[in-house]
């Protein structure tokens, strides 16, 4: 797991869920690879790790990638951190996120927005700005009332990754319930959106690693004041 997936993995469940509480979370693509959400999850929850392959960090080995063994309205919240890349029909695992999801619950998702071309065992995603509000249309006419708390892109880290990072709750009903959000808590972020708010917060139009490229190559759009 990379530093800012780590970062903000421990941000979410700061931001969201609280320490002590009787919860269970489920951790879809679980394995730890140099680094799990588990170590950042709320002291007393249930934690649950999913994975399609054996390993550290796996309690529940997959037979079928679209199909999660739990119960209707059973989880609290659901975490997915550098998996749905991975997923070769990521919106089928959203379903199926939200049918286990209490109707308060919540489905973080960590995904790149960049990055070098990683199989594991397949790599065929990379998320925008759009790709949350588009998960929670593909939701409603699936049958769902999912809202899209926040979302927005995170700076890199100590490494060439740039995280698109979303917050969802099953039911649309229940928004109210979760009134924080980590766009208050960030440091800086790109396109960030906020449940309830039409504009773009933070708007860029290019990528970190492509502002950099334009600023060496003297293009004029790139100096941005949000990058150091």
């Amino acid at each position: 797991m990379h530093p800012s997936a780590h970062d903000n993995g421990r941000l979410f469940f700061d931001t969201y869920l609280g320490a002590g509480e009787a919860l269970t979370v489920l951790d879809i693509g679980a394995q730890d690879v140099n680094g799990s959400l588990r170590d950042c999850a709320p002291s007393g929850c249930r934690y649950i790790g999913v994975d399609f392959a054996p390993g550290r960090g796996v309690d529940v080995v997959l037979d079928d990638p679209y199909q999660l063994p739990f119960a209707d309205q059973s989880i609290d919240a659901v975490v997915s951190s550098s998996c749905f890349e991975h997923v070769e029909m990521f919106w089928l695992s959203f379903n199926e996120v939200l049918r286990v999801l209490k109707p308060q619950g919540l489905f973080y998702l960590n995904a790149p927005s960049n990055g070098d071309f990683h199989r594991y065992p397949v790599d065929c995603w990379r998320f925008y700005p759009d790709a949350g509000a588009a998960l929670v249309r593909w939701g409603v006419r699936s049958g769902f009332r999912p809202a899209l708390l926040e979302s927005f892109t995170a700076y890199q880290k100590q490494d060439v990754w740039s995280d698109f990072v979303a917050v969802f709750v099953k039911d649309e009903a229940c928004v109210a319930r979760h009134p924080a959000r980590m766009i208050d808590r960030v440091a800086r972020f790109m396109n960030g959106r906020r449940h309830g708010e039409p504009d773009i917060l933070c708007p860029q139009d290019h990528p970190e690693d492509g502002v950099r490229l334009r600023r060496l190559t003297g293009h004029p759009k790139g100096l941005d004041p949000g990058l150091g």
